[in-house]
């Protein structure tokens, strides 16, 4: 019984760290779980993880202990924040696009966070959390949390030496997670940027023609046209931040290739099926011209 009240302080240390990190992470933060949920987890998660990850010295309910409750409630943050920064690339490479094609103010409420986003951008989010969801991404979120144990132990109140590897990996995540960004939206701001020039030099050739009537029903379908065919590259740079990350820690997720693998598979598959319907439209609609001609000719 002793044993138990002394392993008492580690359990509620690890308790905080993962519910601060479900508050924050993504799939996990949704409105749509209940919070019951989300502690319900974390305690089963902490059940978990204390068998596996023993303490090493015993931990006294002092002053010094709610140093500690504050340290591991900042840790599980700042995990949930690294683990939702590939989704708030997402959502400001959408950002950028609506700027582009003309919704930068035609913002939707998102009902799972309650605030303001653009409408690429939430689409481009929603089609990121099903890929995560797809290639056991939450799995590699878990494993995140349970590998900090290692790296920052729960007894531990100051920073330990490896500690400036972290900082720098978080920093050199920002800067990746801004570049995924600009990489998923330069294919179609590029392009509509094209059309803008094409625009103005048609305006100047042609002054009668009204630009602003015509240029943004334009951009608007070239921009969804170009959006269509942009989402298997869009997959391919979640995957390539998802495996770079896994490769970091010497492990290699074969659900992401077998699920990039489909989705390319899928759009050749419907590239050849619409081929053939063309194909079979253009024979259909010359052996119909035949018939007429041979009908008029009787």
């Amino acid at each position: 019984m002793n044993e138990y009240i002394e392993l008492l302080p580690y359990v509620l240390l690890v308790f905080v760290r993962l519910t601060s990190f479900f508050v924050i992470a993504p799939l996990f933060s949704m409105r749509g779980v209940p919070n019951q949920f989300k502690v319900g987890l974390a305690f089963a998660v902490t059940l978990i993880v204390v068998p596996v990850v023993p303490s090493e010295t015993q931990i006294a309910m002092d002053l010094s202990y709610i140093l500690l409750i504050l340290k591991e409630f900042s840790v599980g943050m700042m995990l949930g924040f690294t683990a939702a920064l590939l989704l708030f690339a997402v959502q400001t490479a959408g950002a950028f696009i609506d700027f582009q094609m003309g919704f930068a103010m035609a913002n939707v409420m998102d009902p799972q966070t309650g605030r303001q986003v653009p409408i690429i951008g939430q689409f481009k989010y929603l089609l990121a959390l099903l890929f995560l969801l797809a290639t056991d991404g939450h799995h590699l979120m878990l494993q995140g949390v349970m590998r900090s144990f290692q790296l920052v132990p729960i007894e531990v109140l100051a920073i330990t030496p490896g500690m400036d590897r972290v900082a720098s990996f978080i920093t050199m995540l920002f800067l990746e997670m801004f570049l995924i960004a600009l990489q998923m939206a330069l294919p179609i701001v590029g392009a509509l940027l094209l059309v803008d020039v094409a625009l103005g030099i048609l305006a100047k050739t042609v002054p009668q023609l009204n630009i602003f009537v015509v240029g943004f029903p334009l951009k608007i379908f070239l921009g969804f046209i170009l959006l269509l065919f942009t989402i298997p590259l869009f997959f391919l740079l979640i995957a390539k931040s998802l495996s770079k990350n896994h490769l970091k820690y010497g492990t290699v997720d074969s659900n992401i290739r077998g699920y990039i693998t489909r989705v390319l598979s899928s759009s050749r598959l419907a590239a050849v099926c619409c081929r053939k319907n063309r194909k079979s439209n253009t024979t259909e609609a010359a052996g119909e011209k035949a018939k007429r001609r041979g009908s008029k000719k009787r």
